[in-house]
């Protein structure tokens, strides 16, 4: 399903149409909801880096898992513009954050679960892995001192030391408790988006 948008094209995939509809019957659509908002802020903090500078991106792609923003310009900007969209993304979930436990101090317990979904989120995609931001910062980093090549090799390498240790503390996690595999579900998550990112490096 698709529509336009401001020459933009939206699309929501109808398996995430699916899955919204079986959280609602299931009762624990609000677990997903916050997670979902958090995802939405993330990905808003890149769109809203891209309108500042003047260049909005092709499509925005709604899926099951993510969150698909074609932005093809990212390779003829500046580097001081890229650095700039890719970390508007975990610094609008951060703020968010801030924003929601200070209302928690405050009194509103709603707003507890809300930022914990922004920290995670924010997070996670700060993790120095080649498929998520924190990877893409280090990147862009490193390349004008050591070469895209050699930066390439030291994010690869950031992968394996981040994933590693989350995994085996997934394990341990889950023999503890004999329930929790909320880290295992990361690491498969953080593995696949290595396997099906289709456009690498920047």
């Amino acid at each position: 399903m698709s529509v336009k948008l401001f020459d933009i094209r939206l699309s929501v995939s109808y398996p995430l149409i699916c899955a919204v509809a079986m959280c609602v019957i299931s009762g624990v659509y609000r677990v997903v909801l916050y997670g979902a908002s958090a995802v939405v802020i993330h990905e808003a903090g890149h769109l809203t880096a891209m309108i500042i500078i003047g260049e909005l991106p092709e499509s925005i792609s709604v899926k099951l898992f993510k969150i698909d923003i074609t932005d093809r310009l990212r390779h003829h900007r500046s580097e001081k513009n890229n650095l700039f969209v890719i970390f508007s993304g975990p610094a609008a979930n951060f703020i968010c954050f801030i924003v929601s436990y200070l209302l928690y101090l405050k009194g509103n317990t709603v707003c507890l679960p809300f930022a914990a979904a922004n920290a995670s989120v924010g997070l996670l995609n700060s993790l120095p892995v080649m498929s998520l931001d924190g990877g893409q910062l280090i990147y862009l980093l490193l390349t004008p001192m050591t070469g895209s090549g050699k930066a390439q090799r030291v994010v690869d390498v950031l992968t394996v030391c981040a994933i590693v240790p989350l995994a085996v503390l997934g394990v341990l996690t889950l023999l503890r408790s004999r329930y929790n595999v909320s880290l295992l579900v990361v690491c498969g998550y953080l593995i696949l988006s290595l396997f099906f990112r289709d456009d690498g490096y920047f």
